[in-house]
């Protein structure tokens, strides 16, 4: 697997209004679909997001549901085992990384998971505090 891409990337691919959309979405489309993933929990995220912004840019909850659908099929998702989830957690204890970091921590167990050559994220920083040894695959699109 070449690509994964993180919930902040896809966000920027969907959203029009975001400065970040058009760098987000050609680097998205850039890769086939046998090429790229993303973490499975990252489409309640984009849900979540989507569906609780502000009128007018509001998605309603079946306009997600398409656009996630459409995610579903073009990115392979990536889940983690429970055992993965808590290997994940020790990790980031062990790194004494509190909070709501723990999240971002899932999503790069799901890139590791794969082996993924590169991690598309607009939260460089944070991807490179909690996974030290994938830093040079985090990048930005």
């Amino acid at each position: 697997m070449k690509a994964f891409f993180d919930t902040s990337v896809l966000m920027a691919a969907v959203r029009e209004a975001d400065h970040r959309h058009e760098i987000s979405y050609k680097r998205l489309m850039q890769f086939a679909p046998q090429e790229a993933a993303c973490a499975a929990h990252s489409l309640a995220e984009l849900y979540a997001a989507l569906t609780g912004m502000k009128p007018p840019l509001r998605l309603r909850p079946e306009q997600a549901e398409l656009l996630l659908e459409h995610f579903k099929t073009s990115l392979h998702c990536i889940s983690l085992t429970a055992d993965e989830v808590l290997q994940t957690i020790h990790r980031t204890a062990a790194l004494k990384l509190p909070g709501g970091i723990i999240y971002d921590a899932l999503i790069l167990a799901c890139a590791r998971k794969i082996q993924a050559e590169q991690i598309y994220t607009w939260n460089v920083k944070h991807f490179q505090m909690v996974a030290p040894d994938l830093a040079e695959r985090i990048v930005t699109p």
